[in-house]
């Protein structure tokens, strides 16, 4: 007879206010003395995926998904994505972003932004 172990089912409650830490100085930030904070709610046991919330107030900066593929789900805020040729997406609240593995651009954090992402490393 096969037994059936139980996993915990993890939930965590309106994002757009859950304290997600204190804020630091952006290390990519190329314009706008930008700061950021972040928590990771979830990460698997081989650390190849990590999930969480992210927060970044305005200003510029790049980006290198050369090691992992993100997606990013919008909360609040309005920001621009482009790629390194030039293309651009504006996006706000209630969006979805999907950056695959290779990815490199610049953000531009209009309004300060919150995002659930999930990362998820090349392992």
């Amino acid at each position: 007879m096969e037994t059936t172990s139980l996993i915990d089912l993890s939930t965590f409650h309106d994002l757009a206010k859950a304290d997600i830490g204190a804020f630091s100085p952006k290390p990519t930030s190329i314009e706008g003395n930008q700061v950021e904070a972040a928590r990771s709610f979830f990460q698997s046991p081989d650390g190849t995926v990590d999930i969480g919330i992210w927060e970044c107030t305005p200003g510029r900066f790049t980006a290198d998904r050369s090691g992992s593929s993100e997606i990013c789900h919008i909360i609040s805020g309005r920001a621009e994505v482009s790629r390194a040729d030039g293309e651009m997406r504006a996006l706000g609240p209630g969006d979805l972003l999907v950056l695959p593995q290779g990815w490199k651009g610049e953000w531009l954090i209009r309004e300060t932004t919150r995002k659930l992402y999930m990362i998820q490393s090349a392992g």
